[in-house]
């Protein structure tokens, strides 16, 4: 007994066994009441109706016991109900009949000295009294006239008959009806608990899923017929799938960042594994020179050590040179991309332009510059040195992809609310292919543009990165001999005067 106890608590129910034990057994109460009090108010009128036929009886028997000597005489005198008890005090002693199928009948000694004693006493009283030989009677005594006194009883089976026939009616139509109703509830407690089944369905298959690592898409979903939005079930099925939504896009994005973190990293590393390889053969050059002048102390080799390691250190300059700005535009993104390295201050977009393009000239005098930019200066809250380096940039890549002879246009304008600067070029386009990837890290275009000198692939990310920095957004539109980058940063409101 202890052990299914236990079993049960380690098992509860499921909410469609709670709901259905809750409802029938409420409904099982409610009818047995109801049964209950109906028997008990059926039974008040029957025991009434019993006893006013007793009196009926005995006010018929009253007027005939002066005139008979004993029960059965005074039975026989008259018709009377079957069933009909009487037992009578004369003078000849006591005397009992019963009206039965075949008429009176004289009561045995049992019946008759089983209810002698209700005679003792003249008063008219109701009594129920059990004779071994006909049952269960209720009987009440009279007194008789000329003295004396006699029982008229009726038997309680009709009653007991009645009320019993009512009761198995009721227990068998309570019973089919909670039978039925247990049917109906589990057949509507199914149907309404089949979205949450299809619910758990869906979170079972999706916490079997891995998605510790590599790129893992949740694609199971709460079927469309399962989720309603005007029931508390389908909005369950709805958040799911809300939920499963973002987390399947997180999980992309995870991916994703893993990727380009690779990417980066492998990037990274190329770019750093050039300079070091060179900074250490000329290192190895210099100091095997140097050993050969030691063991040689001929002038020519004393000469040519010098000559050489003069080379070799001028190229370990310039190897670091380009290993230190790489790490720099790494620790420049590292900084803005945790909100860092940004200084605020007013910035006038029309004169950061003119300098940008003034720095810009001496590098590409074989390219044809123009600036468009506004009477009024176009100001704006921001940085200014990274903002001029976000321009630098934008130049810097429109020199290095066009070749000689093309013209390179910048413009700044005051739009709404908003300081827009546009980069414009001539050239031969960017390739569709890695145009959505123009702005990422270590990405280049050398494929649809000749690129003539070496870069870290950095210009363009750093440059979107100091715009988002601003609230700002940068975009790129390109055709054949049509190329715009297109910075938009929020400015200061005009001046009204």
């Amino acid at each position: 007994m202890r052990e299914s106890v236990v079993t049960r608590l380690r098992h509860p129910w499921t909410l469609q066994a709670r709901l259905m034990t809750a409802v029938i057994g409420m409904v099982a109460f409610i009818l047995v009441m109801i049964g209950i009090s109906t028997s008990a108010i059926l039974s008040g009128v029957l025991y009434v109706n019993l006893g006013a036929q007793v009196d009926e009886a005995a006010s018929s028997i009253q007027s005939r016991a002066a005139f008979s000597s004993t029960a059965e005489s005074v039975l026989d005198s008259t018709r009377f109900p079957g069933g009909t008890l009487l037992v009578l005090n004369s003078r000849s002693g006591y005397t009992g009949a019963v009206v039965d199928d075949d008429g009176p009948r004289a009561l045995t000694d049992d019946d008759l000295g089983q209810i002698v004693e209700t005679l003792q006493s003249t008063e008219i009283t109701a009594q129920t009294v059990n004779l071994p030989n006909l049952g269960e009677y209720t009987v009440r005594t009279y007194a008789a006239p000329g003295g004396g006194a006699f029982l008229v009883g009726l038997p309680l089976s009709s009653v007991t008959g009645t009320i019993g026939a009512i009761l198995t009616t009721v227990a068998l139509v309570t019973a089919g009806g909670l039978l039925l109703l247990a049917v109906i509830i589990a057949i509507v407690i199914r149907l309404g608990l089949r979205p949450l089944r299809a619910v758990a369905e869906t979170a079972t298959r999706v916490a079997s899923l891995r998605m510790e690592e590599g790129d893992v898409s949740i694609t199971e979903r709460v079927p469309a017929d399962q989720v309603d939005a005007h029931t508390e079930i389908g909005q369950v099925g709805t958040a799911l799938n809300t939920l499963l939504d973002r987390v399947d896009a997180s999980l992309s994005a995870r991916q994703r960042n893993e990727e380009l973190m690779r990417r980066f990293v492998a990037d990274a590393s190329h770019e750093l594994r050039t300079p070091l390889a060179s900074i250490r053969g000329f290192s190895e050059l210099s100091l095997r020179a140097m050993r050969q002048a030691q063991d040689d102390e001929s002038r020519q080799r004393v000469a040519l050590a010098v000559e050489t390691t003069e080379q070799s250190l001028e190229r370990i300059l310039a190897q670091s040179v380009r290993m230190t700005t790489l790490v720099e535009d790494l620790l420049l993104l590292a900084r803005l991309d945790e909100g860092q390295e940004l200084v605020y201050g007013s910035v006038d977009l029309t004169r950061l332009a003119v300098e940008a393009v003034g720095d810009a000239r001496p590098a590409g005098p074989d390219h044809a510059w123009t600036i468009d930019v506004p009477d009024r200066p176009v100001e704006l809250a921001g940085d200014a040195s990274r903002l001029h380096q976000v321009v630098a940039n934008l130049l810097a890549n429109a020199r290095t992809h066009t070749p000689a002879g093309s013209e390179i246009a910048v413009s700044v304008a005051h739009e709404g609310d908003e300081a827009v600067l546009r980069v414009h070029d001539d050239g031969p386009g960017i390739d569709p292919s890695v145009a959505s990837q123009l702005f990422e890290r270590f990405a280049r275009a050398d494929r649809s543009r000749d690129r003539k000198t070496g870069g870290t692939g950095l210009g363009l990310s750093i440059a979107r990165a100091i715009v988002e920095a601003h609230r700002g957004t940068i975009a790129v539109r390109s055709t054949p001999g049509d190329t715009t980058f297109e910075v938009r940063l929020p400015a200061r409101p005009a001046d009204p005067a």
